[in-house]
């Protein structure tokens, strides 16, 4: 036996047991090395190698949430403050000196005649014209120039003052001071009083109504407002204004709801709440049109039908002239007409259709407005109105 071929073979055989357990060992593993500054080529790892590692992480891991930023928190809007307004007595006269700038011309040239020397037929046509012209009406003009005839004969000297005291007479006659100019607004047991408010397009419909709230509140008195004037769009957005100014709610529905039913609803809501006066703010329609005339009575029945209408005072503007007391006509005849607010009173001279739509109506002028001020309605008081338009100061 050859022990030299036996011994090469044991140390192959030894070689190949020693190199099968290093092959099948467990390889430690090895710690990242972190990657080496530097461009490209240097090291194992350059920048762009960093990013090509995070990019593909980040792929791996699916799209990161982003949150969104919160949006704004908006405080929640002042409350409207609530007013206090005036009360009504002495409006009137606050507001003399206004009336009596808008009436001077008026006034002025009837004392201007009335003192000049000589009194003849000319000078009674052109103090006739006057009063005419100042929208007094023909005859009522007629019926003050002839009683001025006949106390100028009778007194026979003719001082300023006591010319100025003979027209405050008859100005104040033809006003007639004894109409009962009492806007009725108090409660009747539980049910409130009711005032509906009408009149045609652009007379000041919807502010007077605001305004008379004013008034109302400013007596003591709590109110409801009810916008039935669904044809115009801002309509209930202003009188909510005016309402939240005193606090009193306004009720109201869509833009082209039924105004008898939101009449309706406001009168059920002042029962409710056991307010003194609800106020009704009516379409301003137009005086041509009958169907919306008939309309305007079926809103004064409806509400009826929960409580009795105290007033229904009619909007006119004072710078229309006779074209107002058309108006006034019409009305009167769609519903019984119980009052008349005169708008815009400051803005002519023509203060004489104050005489005039009382003597065709038989209905008092019970409020004037003097202003675009919240507080500028007054009640009309016949003595305090003649004696602004005399005013000499």
């Amino acid at each position: 036996m050859d022990y030299t071929i036996v011994a090469v073979a044991i140390f192959v055989l030894a070689l190949l047991v020693v190199g099968g357990a290093f092959l099948i060992r467990p390889r430690r593993p090895q710690e990242p090395r972190p990657p080496r500054a530097g461009g490209p080529g240097q090291g194992d790892q350059g920048a762009s190698g960093a990013t090509a590692v995070a990019e593909r992480e980040e792929a791996e891991a699916g799209p990161v949430a982003v949150a969104e930023p919160a949006a704004p928190v908006e405080p929640p809007p002042a409350a409207v403050p609530i007013e206090t307004p005036p009360p009504s007595a002495g409006r009137l006269v606050r507001l003399r000196a206004r009336l009596a700038r808008s009436q001077n011309v008026f006034g002025r040239g009837l004392l201007d005649l009335l003192s000049s020397d000589r009194l003849d037929e000319d000078a009674w046509d052109e103090i006739e014209d006057t009063l005419i012209t100042a929208d007094v009406g023909v005859t009522s003009a007629a019926q003050i120039v002839q009683g001025l005839r006949t106390r100028v004969k009778v007194l026979g000297s003719r001082t300023p003052e006591e010319v100025r005291e003979l027209l405050r007479q008859e100005l104040i006659a033809q006003i007639n001071p004894e109409l009962d100019r009492t806007v009725l607004t108090g409660p009747h047991g539980e049910r409130p009083g009711v005032v509906m408010v009408v009149g045609v397009n652009g007379t000041g419909k919807t502010t007077t109504t605001g305004k008379l709230a004013r008034v109302l509140v400013g007596d003591g008195r709590s109110v409801v407002l009810g916008a039935a004037d669904t044809f115009r769009a801002a309509a209930a957005d202003q009188l909510e204004t005016w309402g939240s100014r005193v606090g009193a709610p306004v009720v109201r529905k869509d833009e082209g709801a039924d105004p008898a039913s939101v009449a309706f609803d406001a009168v059920a809501r002042g029962l409710a709440d056991g307010v003194d006066t609800v106020i009704i703010d009516t379409a301003g329609r137009l005086h041509t049109k009958v169907g919306l005339m008939d309309e305007l009575g079926k809103v004064k029945r409806v509400v009826e039908k929960q409580s009795q209408v105290d007033e229904v005072l009619l909007v006119l503007d004072a710078t229309t002239g006779q074209n107002g007391l058309r108006q006034a006509r019409v009305f009167a005849e769609a519903v019984n007409v119980t009052g008349i607010v005169l708008t815009k009173l400051d803005g002519t001279a023509k203060g004489g259709i104050i005489i005039q739509v009382q003597r065709e109506l038989g209905v008092p002028v019970k409020l004037v407005g003097l202003g675009e001020g919240p507080d500028d309605l007054a009640p009309f008081d016949a003595e305090e109105f003649v004696d602004a338009v005399l005013r000499t100061d």
